[in-house]
């Protein structure tokens, strides 16, 4: 590593600092609008991807999950002796009418599954236990919609779609994409609060037997089954993904942002680094003047870039944890899982070095007699 890359960089404190400012705000600035991204196609398919199911039964062209209509009651018998199938549950997610404690009402999502089973069922359970919602009108929610529901403590009782229910425990991190909180309760409640017939379900949860051929048994469900689509929770969630990414307001807006953002980023970044470079031209001239080879002159240049990439990205990363931290508090998900950190690192360094080759370009036609000019 040139040391004139280390001292062109850190000779003026003030101007390293503005250079490492502007990649940390880039960097910050891609973390957030990335993050809000990933955290938007998490939340959108979470119960899905979290149901434990190998397939997952539901009405023939249904879009998305929050979009199930009900299938007769016998489909579910007809699922469960069907080859390869280990077992099959009944499942709701259907929206409901939560009346608060103080007398409010806020819009809900009621999720009824098999709590023997736990297919479907909530995961990260910080207060009480999933057992617990076998008993009559028992509900469970996530910490973060305690103040939005009315609810400070297990064992209040609230009211769903005129019905009392009983909240029973708590999750953590199970946060619905928009403010319509899940609500976690037997297959059994659900269809008290959801006024669903005895005979129907929504969907069913499959569960193939160990070494059995899943395609083969998806293909004996639609032909036992009849009107009705057999996807793969991997299928499944990936088209609920897709119907709330690019058919709808909210997942175009927050796709475009992200795109604004990595773009803001890019210029960011080049303009501070090209700036400074430029701020140095005048050693770079005479360098050259003294006889130094391109290649020196370009290590140096390269050095300076990926420092500032390598700095500005581990202060930024540290500046993003909080934000990251905060957000888990907020009605925005931000999700940076360790594959976004490793492509942002790349793409921080691929632009401080795109930046870099700019600076090149000036300085390679630079004429060195600059250094003699007054």
């Amino acid at each position: 590593m040139p040391p004139l890359a280390r001292r062109n960089l850190f000779h003026d404190k003030v101007r390293a600092a503005v250079t490492l400012t502007g990649v940390v705000f880039a960097v910050v600035l891609m973390v957030v609008q990335l993050g809000l991204f990933v955290g938007f196609t998490v939340t959108t398919s979470g119960i899905i991807d979290h149901s434990g199911a190998d397939l997952w039964v539901v009405s023939h062209n249904t879009p998305y999950i929050e979009q199930g209509t009900p299938m007769p009651e016998q489909k579910y018998y007809n699922a469960l002796v069907t080859p390869g199938v280990e077992r099959a549950d009944k499942y709701i997610v259907r929206w409901g009418e939560w009346l608060t404690p103080r007398g409010s009402q806020e819009s809900v999502q009621i999720v009824g599954f098999n709590p023997n089973t736990g297919f479907g069922g909530p995961w990260n359970v910080v207060a009480g236990r999933v057992e617990d919602l076998k008993t009559p009108d028992a509900v469970m929610i996530d910490e973060l919609y305690k103040e939005k529901l009315g609810v400070t403590r297990i064992g209040e009782v609230v009211e769903i779609t005129g019905r009392r229910a009983k909240v029973v425990g708590f999750t953590r991190g199970i946060r619905a994409f928009t403010t319509t909180p899940y609500v976690f309760t037997s297959f059994k409640n659900a269809l008290d609060f959801t006024r669903e017939r005895e005979d129907q379900t929504i969907f069913l949860l499959v569960k193939a037997k160990p070494g059995a051929d899943l395609e083969q048994v998806r293909r004996d469900l639609k032909a036992r089954l009849g009107d009705v689509d057999v996807l793969t929770a991997a299928e499944f969630s990936s088209m609920t993904r897709h119907y709330w990414m690019f058919t709808t307001g909210a997942g175009m807006g927050i796709l475009i942002s992200a795109l604004l953002g990595l773009v803001v980023g890019v210029v960011v970044v080049a303009q501070t680094i090209y700036a400074t470079t430029m701020d140095h031209i005048r050693e770079f001239g005479t360098l050259k003047a003294m006889g130094a080879p391109n290649r020196y002159i370009y290590r140096v240049i390269f050095t300076q870039a990926g420092i500032s990439a390598v700095l500005g990205y581990l202060i930024a990363m540290g500046v993003s944890i909080f934000v990251v931290r905060g957000s888990q508090q907020g009605g925005a998900s931000i999700v940076v899982p360790y594959s976004l950190d490793a492509a942002i690192f790349v793409l921080t360094l691929a632009m401080c070095m795109t930046a870099a080759l700019v600076s090149i370009n000036k300085v390679t036609s630079l004429d060195p007699a600059m250094v003699f000019k007054q």
